[in-house]
């Protein structure tokens, strides 16, 4: 039989392990803060609703399995918010402590803002709706991601990432994708420097995309009617299928596979350790560059 639901409203907690295991409850407007500086204070938690409530201590909800947050703020001194949880849920909500999201398993957020250094580090099954995100090593050797309508910016995002899903997003970043497996992002706009560096299985569709020296050393890379603005040494050793709506500024030594534009202002074809044996060509030039 299911325990009867508990309801906590409008009370500060401030000692470590406040509410140290508690399950099947609702907390609402409550306050997690204060001079004891206390830690911890949900950790070991199962069922819980948290409403309204601010999260100004460090480590507050570990190993803690279905959370709900709604209209939660977690402040810069919200250290590792949540690690080592599963079946959690956040809506508009603001994280603003380091490393808020760690080896956690099915979360979805959305409508929230999210400013965390090394977020969601070695998670598996997480969504992204609606959500704007600043980090650094944002979801380094995580899996199984979806991202809707994202906002990011930061250096180093989605390394080591696998199974991945974006669409309609807008990533200001440096070195993202970096060998990361099984990645399509769709209609989005990817501004930064080295994008997709070792990826294996990237495909990017009806994307835009900018910065030097863009997707090298790339396996099965495919891109489908992307835009690409200010991008030199584009495809270094990598094996690509690339359709380019517009120009790019220069390309060098791909290893193999088709590239296709409207204009190409530089082709490089030397000094290459490998051999280059993918076929770049030029729309209304009748054939190969």
């Amino acid at each position: 039989m299911q325990k009867q639901m508990t309801h906590i409203q409008n009370k500060r907690f401030g000692e470590e392990r406040a509410l140290y295991m508690l399950e099947n409850a609702a907390v609402e407007n409550c306050s997690f803060a204060g001079e004891e500086d206390g830690e911890s204070a949900l950790k070991e938690c199962k069922h819980l609703s948290l409403k309204d409530s601010l999260f100004d201590l460090r480590y507050p909800l570990w190993h803690g399995r279905g959370l709900a947050l709604e209209g939660c703020t977690l402040t810069r001194n919200c250290r590792a918010a949540l690690w080592y949880s599963r079946n959690i849920s956040i809506a508009r909500s603001k994280l603003e402590g380091i490393k808020a999201l760690r080896e956690c398993r099915d979360a979805c957020i959305e409508d929230s803002g999210i400013v965390s250094p090394e977020f969601g580090w070695r998670c598996k099954n997480v969504a992204l709706k609606n959500c704007s995100l600043t980090s650094e090593y944002a979801f380094f050797e995580s899996s199984a991601l979806s991202f809707d309508r994202l906002i990011f910016e930061g250096k180093y995002a989605f390394q080591y990432t696998k199974n991945v899903a974006m669409k309609g997003s807008i990533l200001k970043t440096k070195d993202a994708f970096w060998h990361a497996k099984n990645v399509i992002v769709e209609d989005s706009v990817l501004a930064g420097e080295y994008l997709g560096w070792y990826s294996d299985g990237l495909t990017l569709v009806r994307c835009t995309i900018s910065g030097t020296q863009p997707l090298c050393y790339c396996k099965n890379l495919r891109l489908i009617d992307c835009t690409m603005e200010g991008c030199d040494l584009a495809f270094e050793y990598s094996d690509a299928e690339a359709d380019i709506s517009g120009s790019i500024l220069s390309v060098k030594n791909p290893r193999s596979g088709r590239i296709t534009a409207d204009e190409i202002g530089e082709i490089i074809l030397s000094d290459s350790k490998y051999e280059t044996k993918a076929k770049i060509e030029v729309r209304g030039n009748g054939g190969p560059a």
